[in-house]
């Protein structure tokens, strides 16, 4: 490590200012704080109360439809018709026979787009289907 010196005007710096690094990594630490939570899409909905918790079951089993006040659709955070919804499932089905499909309604949505649901599902013998309440 040379010294600065009247004689030699080339100055070797043996210090890494870190200060910039650190800042950077905050910044990143905050927008990923942030970004997290907007990555997960769904429905903003009011279940009823009721029923009990849940056993413990592989991800790739089970397939959310989500039913909202005005009767959308969507199927694992995507917006679907009815009609792709049954498609999709039917698919999934036939691909794996345990699979599951959860219906979450809002609790002041429409009782005949959850009897849609459930109709579809019924007619190509999709079994296992649950109604998602709130724990009491």
């Amino acid at each position: 490590m040379r010294r600065f010196s009247q004689r030699n005007s080339l100055v070797t710096l043996s210090d890494l200012n870190v200060t910039p690094l650190i800042d950077l990594a905050f910044v990143l630490l905050i927008i990923f704080m942030i970004t997290t939570p907007l990555l997960e899409q769904g429905l903003s909905l009011d279940l009823p109360d009721g029923g009990q918790p849940d056993k413990a079951l592989k991800k790739e089993d089970v397939r959310t439809v989500e039913v909202d006040k005005a009767g959308a659709y969507m199927l694992d955070g995507e917006t679907m018709t009815l009609d792709q919804i049954e498609q999709k499932l039917v698919d999934d089905h036939r691909n794996n026979p345990n699979l599951l499909v959860y219906v979450r309604a809002d609790h002041a949505g429409s009782y005949g787009s959850v009897v849609a649901v459930l109709n579809r599902c019924k007619q190509n013998e999709i079994t296992r289907v649950s109604l998602r309440t709130e724990p009491e």
